[in-house]
């Protein structure tokens, strides 16, 4: 299973990027799967809920499913945040899993940066990240460049850097093989 991240300054358009990238890669025969990482306290479930009374009550997890998706809800309690290892261990095996934040991990990431935000690069300090896309002419920077708006170029960059092979009909087609 391969891993990519998008980081970037808050407003930058992350998952704008990813949103857009998801059906791209898709389309292209791929199995995407994604994780968000935020440094906000959040709930996707909803008080008063059963969901929410077990977990409430003191489960360590709560499995929620229906026909159309399920869920597990972890509640952390008073250990630390799960690394991203052991997070995407978790995780079933995709060909591609990209990642929005975890940006002091090491894994390979492409910077979103729109200078628009009032924030500096985050790429000259960060050997990690190989590439930025951007809305705007960055001058001379040590890394790949990329049109913040062309998604198949960005998708192009990835799948090569990745060394992904072509899985499905759909990748087959895409590269002249149908």
């Amino acid at each position: 299973m391969k891993i990519f991240g998008l980081v970037g300054w808050s407003g930058s358009g992350k998952t704008t990027l990813v949103a857009k990238l998801v059906p791209e890669l898709i389309g292209r025969g791929y199995s995407v799967s994604t994780m968000k990482h935020t440094h906000h306290n959040f709930d996707i479930d909803k008080k008063g809920k059963d969901s929410y009374m077990h977990r409430i009550a003191g489960a360590t997890e709560v499995l929620i499913t229906g026909a159309k998706r399920w869920a597990i809800l972890h509640e952390n309690r008073d250990a630390p945040e799960p690394s991203i290892d052991e997070l995407l261990a978790r995780m079933e095996d995709v060909d591609l899993v990209l990642i929005e934040g975890f940006k002091s991990h090491g894994h390979q990431k492409m910077e979103v940066h729109r200078p628009a935000v009032g924030k500096p690069l985050l790429s000259p300090d960060d050997p990690s990240i190989i590439a930025v896309a951007t809305d705007a002419d960055l001058g001379t920077v040590d890394v790949a460049v990329l049109d913040l708006e062309d998604v198949k170029a960005i998708g192009d960059f990835i799948v090569g850097h990745l060394g992904l092979e072509a899985s499905g009909l759909k990748a087959g087609e895409q590269n002249g093989a149908a």
